[in-house]
C-alpha cells in the first residue's frame, strides 16, 4: 500500500510537470506575439509616437504580470514540495 506522502509527492510532481510544460508553451507564444506586435508598431505609418509607446507599455506590463505569475506559482510549488519532504 502506498504511503500518503508518496501519493501527495506523485500528485504534486505531476501537476508541476504539467504546469511547467504549459508555461513553456505559453512563453513561446508570448515571445512570438511580442515580436509580431513590435514589428507592427515599427511599421505603423500613421500611428503617433504616443500610441506606439502605449502599445509597447502594454507588452511590457503583460510580460511583468507573466513573470510575477511564474514566480508566484514556482514559490507555491516549492511550499507544496516541502510538505512531503522528510524532515531531517
Amino acid at each position: 500500500m502506498m504511503q500518503p506522502k508518496s501519493i501527495l509527492k506523485q500528485i504534486i510532481e505531476f501537476n508541476k510537470a504539467a504546469y511547467e510544460n504549459a508555461f513553456k508553451n505559453m512563453n513561446i507564444l508570448q515571445e512570438q506575439t511580442e515580436k509580431v506586435i513590435n514589428l507592427c508598431i515599427d511599421q505603423a505609418i500613421g500611428a503617433s509616437d504616443e500610441s506606439k509607446r502605449a502599445a509597447r507599455e502594454c507588452v511590457l506590463m503583460y510580460r511583468k504580470g507573466y513573470e510575477y505569475f511564474k514566480k508566484l506559482a514556482d514559490d507555491n510549488f516549492r511550499k507544496m514540495e516541502a510538505l512531503y519532504q522528510d524532515k531531517k
